[in-house]
């Protein structure tokens, strides 16, 4: 279905915005919307991973509108909102997703690489939760979820734009928190925390190490991270930690961050480092410009990633196991006691 052709009963469906929507998280979320019927416009750079995009949604039963748009431009995503609303109506949810970066040592990077990678990760945030912040409020209605992941809390080596941009992302959504919070607005505002995803930036960031880049085990499908944004734009959750081993980085960095320090620094290189996978130094790269054709939303390591997580379960169910702890409890005091 064209832009164009999209007809005005898009209005009773839920209407969601995704940035980041060709590849990678995006992408499976994008279909996990349309699974439930959602209007959604699909924000991203590269034309070839959007119509593709597009079609999927549409297959599984959504309505697709393709918006080519930087993140980083503050008025392009200003202009793709306007337009989101004036062909499918109301914005009820608003997904901030884009990211870019550079894989390398500090030292190695040039401030306009740097720049880059913060604009199209941390500022696309921004400006995305502006445009929706803008629409939602004259309704106090809407659910805005930023995609974050454990990096929001423990920094790793190579990866010093999207650290930076991840952390900077969950202090400015603390801070808008707080602020709704002060109004008493009906706007709700979420982080999910992702672990290691299997996405396709690995196969096109911007890189100077030796060898091919990886996510650091253990390594999850984008469809769990998909799920998780999905069920918190229908649940009242401040935050939500997606795997056990985001969990476990994040509380181990409150509790003990300088051994979280020398522990990467031994393991933090080689970790985010495969040999086995075919490495061209000189492949394009989406820093600047999409990389053309259709990622899809799975990267290379297929083999070493799961679609499954129990933490998630736990996440899900946390009041069903707060009462059987609950219900534990008495029966060991009443047991204590007969």
């Amino acid at each position: 279905m064209t832009n164009e052709s999209i007809p005005s009963a898009t209005r009773r469906r839920r209407v969601v915005v995704v940035t980041g929507a060709s590849a990678g998280v995006g992408r499976a979320t994008a279909r996990a919307f349309a699974r439930e019927g959602a209007a959604v416009a699909l924000l991203a750079r590269g034309v070839d991973g959007l119509r593709a995009a597009a079609r999927e949604v549409e297959e599984l039963g959504g309505m697709a509108l393709e918006l080519p748009t930087d993140v980083a431009d503050a008025a392009a995503v200003e202009s793709a909102a306007a337009r989101a609303e004036e062909v499918l109506g109301p914005i009820d949810v608003w997904v901030n997703n884009a990211m870019t970066t550079v894989f390398a040592p500090f030292h190695t990077m040039n401030a306009d690489e740097y720049r880059r990678a913060t604009e199209v990760t941390y500022l696309g945030t921004v400006y995305g939760t502006m445009a929706a912040l803008a629409r939602m409020r004259t309704r106090d209605a809407g659910v805005i979820v930023q995609v974050g992941s454990a990096l929001a809390y423990r920094a790793i080596p190579l990866q010093a734009p999207y650290c930076g941009a991840k952390h900077a992302i969950r202090g400015f959504t603390d801070s808008l928190r707080s602020e709704l919070l002060h109004e008493d607005s009906g706007i709700r505002l979420t982080m999910v925390q992702l672990p290691a995803m299997n996405t396709p930036q690995f196969d096109w960031c911007r890189t100077r190490l030796p060898e091919h880049p990886q996510p650091v085990p253990p390594i999850f499908q984008p469809e769990l991270a998909a799920e998780a944004i999905v069920w918190a734009t229908h649940h009242h959750r401040r935050e939500i930690h997606l795997a056990r081993s985001s969990v476990a980085t994040i509380w181990l960095n409150k509790l003990f961050p300088g051994l979280g320090d020398r522990y990467l620094a031994k393991q933090g290189f080689e970790g985010q480092q495969s040999a086995e996978l075919p490495f061209d130094p000189d492949r394009p790269s989406n820093l600047y410009d999409p990389v053309p054709g259709d990622a899809g939303a799975h990267g290379s390591f297929d083999d070493r990633a799961t679609g499954r997580s129990w933490q998630w379960w736990l996440t899900r169910h946390r009041a069903v196991l707060g009462l059987a702890t609950a219900a534990l409890a008495i029966v060991l005091v009443v047991w204590t006691w007969s």
